[in-house]
């Protein structure tokens, strides 16, 4: 499960990456990277949100730990 969690982590760090590059230049590297709009970048998007509701589950498992 820790593995899991460190690739959650990691594409989660991507996608704030990216939230911040687009925020502050106006720059989506992922549409930049794959194509504005085309299946891989659809792909990376949905993965990156996945691993965001899994960080939610490990966010709230450690206040249930305590």
């Amino acid at each position: 499960m820790e593995t899991l969690q460190k690739i959650a982590l990691i594409f989660t760090i991507i996608g704030a990456i990216n939230w911040g590059l687009i925020g502050l230049l106006d720059f989506n590297l992922v549409a930049s990277l794959f194509g504005d709009g085309s299946m891989l970048s659809r792909i990376v998007y949905m993965i990156v949100g996945i691993c965001g509701l899994i960080n939610i589950g490990i966010f709230f498992n450690h206040f249930d730990e305590r």
